[in-house]
């Protein structure tokens, strides 16, 4: 099990982690592998002894690594960037290069090459390696084993790989708060469509984030990580699954900043922000929704999500918690509620799902809504947008 500080004393992540490097980043070519994220988050919040039949009910979604293409260089790295075929390449690049240097130095390096692509696949590359270096820092030097070291090559690969940067944006008027800035982006016009449909719309964002050193930014992002995350508990109806990462990704953002030069804090901060704003414009809804207060501690919140059983359930009541408090509770309850959940709950057949179909973006769901739930393709009560899968 893990200790107060999140460490994994028990190699059960190590264990789940090799399971996983055998598989691939995606299924059906671009939907993502969540697994790696999950498990960390379920093992860091004292739930490994659930990890293995978490990954045993998640196996059908899993396919194995894509063939490599040619090798990755460290001269010629930059025509592969982006190029979601070389995966298993650029994988295979980290792998060797973390084999050869400290994983913070190969970090450091390419962190702020990977920077502008950080909205790519909807966010998932930067949370996974949120996750990875998370658990990295929490081991110490003597504690960071080979598969995870593979896990943060994993990561950087599938950045790397699927790196596209947003279009160009004007500035809006700056606003006061992460709060302010969240509220006044402009949503896309359409939103329709997967979040690549949705992200080529962007045109503006507001001003917000200016850090004057190191030590700012860090505030001014957890700011942002604590506004993301309270606005889900008014907005996360719009789309329950997708609008997670708005607080998902800056949260991987904020994880990583210690293992990174100073330097690189303001930097990420932008980066950050970009994120949140460009998945806050691609979903958000018309009309908030009033909070519901929640009595449960932040255990039982999370003791709830890992019931639940949805990966990006877990993964966001992984960031409410790093947020602690009252607000941010409410809203990992919310996601709770709003999204369809993988186990049974109590009272019904244990150890088993709802049978699972494809929705019309192919992502497996469950064949039937949970009360006040929309099944995938229709609109979620009270929202008039349809449920997309990532």
């Amino acid at each position: 099990m893990s200790d107060a500080s999140g460490t994994d004393a028990s190699g059960i992540l190590d264990e789940a982690l090799e399971r996983l490097h055998t598989t691939g980043p995606e299924r059906n070519g671009w939907l993502t592998n969540h697994a790696p994220m999950a498990v960390e988050a379920l093992v860091r919040n004292g739930r490994a002894s659930t990890v293995h039949r978490w990954l045993d009910r998640y196996a059908h979604k899993l396919e194995e690594l894509p063939p490599p293409s040619r090798p990755v260089t460290a001269d010629g790295w930059l025509e592969a960037l982006g190029d979601p075929t070389r995966i298993t390449d650029w994988t295979r690049f980290f792998a060797r290069e973390l084999d050869e240097h400290p994983w913070r130095e190969v970090l450091a390096e390419w962190w702020p090459r990977l920077l502008p692509g950080i909205a790519a696949s909807a966010t998932h590359p930067v949370i996974r390696t949120g996750h990875a270096v998370r658990t990295l820092l929490s081991s110490g030097d003597e504690g960071a084993t080979a598969p995870r070291r593979a896990e943060l090559a994993h990561a950087l690969g599938y950045w790397a790989a699927r790196s596209r940067p947003l279009p160009p944006l004007t500035a809006l008027a700056a606003a006061p708060t992460a709060a302010a800035a969240l509220a006044a982006v402009p949503p896309v016009p359409v939103q329709e469509g997967g979040i690549r449909d949705r992200l080529v719309q962007l045109t503006a964002f507001p001003v917000w984030g200016a850090a004057p050193d190191p030590g700012a930014a860090k505030v001014l992002l957890t700011e942002l990580v604590t506004a993301a995350t309270h606005r889900y508990a008014t907005h996360g109806h719009g789309e329950p699954i997708m609008l997670v990462h708005a607080a998902t990704a800056p949260n991987a953002v904020l994880r990583t900043l210690p293992a990174l030069p100073r330097e690189l804090w303001a930097p990420s901060l932008a980066a950050a922000w970009a994120a949140a704003a460009a998945v806050t414009a691609a979903y958000t809804p018309a009309e908030s929704a009033a909070p519901a207060a929640t009595s449960l501690t932040a255990e039982e919140v999370f003791e709830r999500a890992a019931a639940h059983g949805d990966d990006h359930t877990i993964k966001f009541s992984d960031t409410a918690l790093d947020v602690g408090d009252p607000l941010a509770l409410a809203a990992a309850v919310r996601a709770i509620e709003l999204n369809p959940p993988v186990f049974s709950p109590p009272g019904t057949a244990t150890g088993s799902a709802e049978p699972h179909r494809s929705g019309p973006t192919g992502r497996s769901r469950p064949g039937q809504a949970t009360p006040g739930q929309a099944t995938p393709g229709q609109a979620a009560p009270g929202t008039g947008h349809t449920r997309t899968a990532t």
